[in-house]
């Protein structure tokens, strides 16, 4: 069964997939169901939004775990230039967790460095919600 043939459900589930350690394509499903023109983009953009936030937000959490048994010089290379970032930009640079690859390890540093729930939920909902809007939008 393919993603897309489930609508905003599969929608949802993709981009929660998308915004975790896993990889994923909600962009291709955004674009594909804004297309066929059966649901609204605004709905479309939303539901993309809030399960790629939810994702991040797992990520999140599991830097926040992590933190409380590992060292940090236990993480992996990536893991540390995301760490800098964080430390050099605080909950700013979770407005670029849209960006592949990038993305998963700024919010895993995000949980890691225990910043402030509130300004890295309100960061990364802004940085996938305007990132959704211009593929929605690309495509009406």
């Amino acid at each position: 069964m393919q993603l897309e043939s489930l609508g905003p459900l599969g929608l949802f589930i993709s981009a929660f997939i998308s915004s975790t350690v896993a990889p994923g394509g909600s962009e291709a499903i955004l674009a594909y169901l804004v297309n066929s023109q059966q649901h609204s983009v605004s709905q479309l953009v939303a539901i993309a939004t809030i399960g790629n936030t939810l994702g991040a937000m797992t990520t999140w959490w599991l830097g926040l775990w992590a933190a409380k048994k590992y060292p940090a010089e236990a993480l992996a290379k990536q893991h540390q230039k995301s760490l800098n970032t964080v430390r050099r930009w605080g909950s700013w640079a979770l407005l670029f967790s849209w960006l592949p690859l990038v993305g998963d390890g700024l919010c895993f540093a995000g949980g890691w460095l225990r910043l402030s729930i509130l300004s890295s939920l309100l960061a990364i909902f802004l940085g996938k919600v305007l990132r959704y809007i211009a593929v929605a939008y690309a495509f009406v």
